[in-house]
């Protein structure tokens, strides 16, 4: 799994964009990752329908003949918060209380149960396959919880744009 690399910031105040790209130095990261992806011989790449994702994956793709498959339920978290600028404040509400949603948002709770559903379907439709994901930091950091990892907020704050990270199933 891989969380994409550097994006445009999103407008404060302002609904998230999924067309976000990533920033020119975020494509050049994606170009310079897609060998180190492609060495792991993917049968497939899924991403997540949002912009950045995908951007990320897609020279992996190109360099394996592969098309870039997009699941909704790859998206990121969708916290119910706008962009602000204290949003390290209310994710680590949100950490501290992953049972809890704001407003009409997704809990991180109900996230990490989409993640383990989207690990399950990943496992059912290409059984014994290395498959390439391209998603967002804190979608990865829950899939790994839901995969048995011992992730914390402090963990996902701190993942790099890219980052790559192998969950066995």
């Amino acid at each position: 799994m891989v969380r994409h690399a550097q994006s445009v910031p999103p407008r404060l105040g302002e609904p998230d964009d999924d067309q976000r790209p990533l920033r020119p130095e975020g494509l050049e990261a994606a170009e310079a990752l897609a060998d180190r992806l492609v060495e792991h011989a993917p049968a497939a790449v899924l991403s997540s329908p949002q912009l950045r994702a995908v951007q990320t994956v897609r020279p992996a793709a190109a360099a394996l003949g592969l098309d870039v498959i997009t699941w909704p339920e790859l998206r990121e978290w969708e916290p119910g918060l706008l962009p602000s600028a204290d949003w390290e404040a209310r994710y680590t509400w949100s950490w501290d209380h992953p049972a809890l949603a704001h407003g009409s948002g997704e809990s991180l709770d109900a996230l990490t149960a989409r993640a383990g559903r989207a690990l399950a379907r990943i496992a059912s439709e290409y059984p014994d396959a290395t498959v390439l994901v391209g998603s967002h930091g804190t979608f990865l950091s829950r899939a790994l919880i839901a995969a048995g990892r011992g992730v914390d907020w402090d963990f996902c704050r701190a993942m790099p744009m890219p980052a790559v990270h192998e969950i066995t199933l």
